[in-house]
C-alpha cells in the first residue's frame, strides 16, 4: 500500500488509497485557522470555488475508474443482476401465462398483486441489504440471496396453487432478488465515481438481457417440455451465474460498521435526497405497468398468443441498450437531466403509441422495443442519481431506504392497474392512461429533485 508521510508534527499518517474519515475531519477542522493565516499575512485567501474543484478532483482521484479488479466487480454485478432483475423483467410473460393455466379464474387484479409483490419484496428488504453490505460487505448477502433465488425458481416450477406461487416467487424469489440486487448495484459504486453511471449501465444490462432469455426459454420450452421444466431450466442457468457473482463481487472502501439503522428515514430531512427518492418513487411506480401488461394487452386484442409472449423479448432487447446507453451520456450531460428526457419520453410513447395503438401488431411492437429502450434508464439511473445525493459510505444504506420507499409504488402500482382493467369491463385505456401520466409526474419530480441539488439553469450538469 503506497503511503505519503506527514510532513509535520501536526499532520496524519494517512492510506493513500483508502479514504480515511477522520484525516478528512481533521483536514477539515484546520481550514478555519489556515484562512485565519492568509489575513493575517496580509495574503486573499484562495478562491472558494478552487478549493471545491480541487477537492472535488481529489475525490475522484480515490477511485480506480477502470482497471481489471474494478471491471471483473462489474462482471460480477452483471451476473447477480440476471437472475433478480431478469424476472423482475419477464413478468409480462409470467403474468400471461399464470393468467391462462395455473390462476384461468382469478381476476386480472389479484394475479398482479403476485406480481406487484416480487418487486415490493424486491425494492423493501433493500434497506436491511444495504445496511449489512455497508458494516460487513457483499458476502453476508450475496450468498444467502443465491440459494435463495435458486430455490424459488425451483419452487415456483411445483406451484399450482395461488398461494404457492405468491410464496415461493413473490416472498422469497422477491427477498432473495433483494440480496442479489442491493450489493451488485452498490459494489459497482465503490470501484467508479466519474464513469459510475456507465459501469452500472453496463451491469445493468443483464436485466435486459435476462428478460430476453427467460421469456424465450419458456416461450420455446415449454409447449414442449412442459412450464415447470422450462423454469428449472432457469433455476439451473441463475445457479452458475450467482456463483460467478460470489466469487466476483468485493468491495474497496472500508466497512462502516457505525451506520446506524436499516431504513434511515432521518436522512428525508435532506431536501435533496428526499426530492431525489420522491422522484425514484414515482418513476418505479410507473415502469412496470407496461412492463406487465404489455404482453396480456396483445392478448386482448387478438394477437397470436406466441407473438404476444414475444413483446416481452422485444421489450427487453430494446431495454439492453436502453440500460447502457443513457449511462454513458448521462455522465456527459447529467444523470438528473437524463431521468427527465427518459420519463418525458416514455409518457410520450405511453400516452400517443400504446394508447392508439389497436390491433396494430407493428404499433404494438414498435411500442415494445422503444418503452424497453427509453425505461432502461429507471433501473440503472435511479441508484446512480441516489449516489450524487450521499456519501459513498452511505450509499447502500441510502439506496435501500429509497427503494424501500419505492417499494410501496412497485406493490401496488400492477394491482391498480389492473383493478382500473376491471372497472373498465376488461379494456386497457383506463390503464394505459394511467401509466402515462405517472411518467409525466415522474418526469416533473426529477425536473424539481434537480433544481434543488443542482440549481434551476438549463445548462446544469446534473
Amino acid at each position: 500500500m503506497r503511503l505519503f508521510q506527514p510532513s509535520g508534527p501536526g499532520d496524519e499518517f494517512c492510506p493513500n488509497d483508502v479514504r480515511s474519515t477522520h484525516c478528512t475531519r481533521d483536514r477539515q477542522a484546520e481550514s478555519p485557522l489556515q484562512s485565519s493565516d492568509f489575513s493575517l499575512q496580509g495574503k486573499e485567501p484562495p478562491n472558494p470555488a478552487l478549493i471545491a474543484q480541487a477537492s472535488a478532483a481529489s475525490e475522484s482521484a480515490d477511485y480506480p475508474e477502470g482497471g481489471v479488479r474494478a471491471w471483473l466487480v462489474v462482471l460480477g454485478s452483471w451476473s447477480a443482476m440476471i437472475p433478480s432483475m431478469g424476472l423482475l423483467n419477464s413478468l409480462g410473460i409470467l403474468h400471461a401465462w399464470v393468467s391462462a393455466h395455473q390462476l384461468e379464474g382469478y381476476s386480472e387484479s389479484s394475479v398482479g398483486w403476485i406480481f406487484g409483490a416480487y418487486g415490493f419484496f424486491l425494492y423493501v428488504a433493500g434497506a436491511q441489504a444495504g445496511a449489512i453490505f455497508d458494516a460487513y460487505g457483499p458476502n453476508y448477502i450475496i450468498i444467502p440471496g443465491s440459494i435463495g433465488i435458486v430455490a424459488a425458481i425451483i419452487c415456483l416450477s411445483f406451484s399450482e396453487a395461488y398461494y404457492q406461487i405468491f410464496l415461493s416467487f413473490s416472498v422469497l424469489g422477491g427477498l432473495s432478488a433483494s440480496a442479489l440486487f442491493t450489493p451488485a448495484v452498490s459494489s459497482v459504486g465503490h470501484w467508479f465515481n466519474l464513469r459510475r453511471g456507465y459501469a452500472t449501465g453496463i451491469a445493468c444490462t443483464a436485466g435486459g438481457l435476462g428478460g430476453v432469455i427467460f421469456p424465450i426459454i419458456i416461450l420455446f420450452a415449454a409447449p414442449k417440455i412442459g412450464f415447470p421444466w422450462a423454469i428449472r431450466i432457469i433455476a439451473l442457468l441463475s445457479a452458475v451465474l450467482c456463483l460467478l457473482a460470489c466469487i466476483l463481487l468485493k468491495t474497496r472502501l472500508p466497512p462502516n460498521k457505525s451506520a446506524g439503522a436499516s431504513v434511515d428515514f432521518k436522512a428525508l430531512k435532506d431536501v435533496k435526497y428526499a426530492s431525489t427518492t420522491i422522484a425514484v418513487f414515482l418513476v418505479e411506480f410507473a415502469v412496470f405497468i407496461p412492463i406487465t401488461y404489455i404482453a396480456s394487452y396483445a392478448v386482448h386484442v387478438g394477437v397470436h398468443n406466441e407473438l404476444s409472449y414475444a413483446l416481452i423479448v422485444f421489450l427487453n432487447l430494446g431495454a439492453v441498450p436502453g440500460r447502457f446507453l443513457p449511462g454513458l451520456v448521462a455522465d456527459r450531460v447529467g444523470r438528473f437531466n437524463v431521468m427527465v428526457l427518459t420519463s418525458i419520453v416514455c409518457a410520450l410513447l405511453t400516452l400517443a403509441l400504446w394508447l392508439s395503438a389497436g390491433k396494430s401488431t407493428p404499433a404494438i411492437i414498435c411500442y415494445a422495443v422503444f418503452f424497453g429502450f427509453w425505461s432502461g434508464a429507471a433501473i440503472s439511473l435511479t441508484p446512480v442519481c441516489i449516489s450524487q445525493v450521499c456519501a459513498t459510505e452511505d450509499y447502500g444504506k441510502r439506496n435501500g431506504t429509497t427503494f424501500t420507499i419505492s417499494s410501496i409504488g412497485t406493490l401496488t402500482g400492477i394491482p391498480i392497474a389492473g383493478a382500473i382493467q376491471q372497472r373498465d369491463h376488461g379494456g386497457y385505456e383506463g390503464l394505459i392512461i394511467f401509466g402515462g401520466v405517472l411518467y409525466l409526474a415522474a418526469a416533473i419530480a426529477f425536473a424539481l429533485a434537480r433544481g434543488i441539488c443542482q440549481g434551476w439553469s438549463l445548462k446544469t450538469k446534473f
